[in-house]
């Protein structure tokens, strides 16, 4: 129970002193590339502004929001496996959390596997959950809404 109060307590006071919410502090790219006849990787980059942090979508511990993605149903496109994090992944101790957690800084790059069911062009939208935490404040979870192209 401390430690939920705590957590609610760190992003009540992040929230009161930054105004502009996780989405300013991450810069996102979004972007397929052909991999074979009917196979695309969806590359979606995050570029992190200062000195904030983002989480990982395993966090490690209950109370950060984990960066979590949300894909659209399409009848033509198929997801293969989970979404895949590429980058310098951070674990380190934060006492707000009580716990080890799991995070990257700077930039970090996640990638999904997708089947086309026929070679035609079509499109897979969806949103992104994160949130970002620098060593005094998180700023409030935000949701980044995208639609990337597919097909030839």
């Amino acid at each position: 129970m401390k430690t939920l109060l705590t957590a609610i307590l760190f992003l009540g006071v992040g929230t009161l002193y930054a105004q502009t919410g996780s989405a300013k502090m991450v810069t996102w790219s979004f972007a397929s590339k052909k991999i074979n006849d009917n196979t695309y990787e969806l590359r979606i980059k995050a570029g992190l502004n200062g000195r904030y942090h983002m989480y990982a979508q395993d966090v490690g511990v209950e109370g950060p929001v984990p960066t979590t993605f949300s894909f659209s149903a399409n009848p033509m496109v198929t997801l293969e496996g989970k979404v895949k994090e590429l980058g310098k992944l951070i674990q380190k101790h934060e006492a707000v959390w009580d716990g080890k957690v799991n995070y990257f800084e700077k930039e970090v790059e996640f990638v999904q596997v997708v089947k086309l069911k026929k070679n035609i062009k079509t499109s897979i939208s969806g949103s992104v959950e994160f949130m970002v935490c620098d060593d005094k404040e998180c700023l409030p979870p935000s949701e980044v809404p995208f639609k990337i192209a597919l097909g030839s």
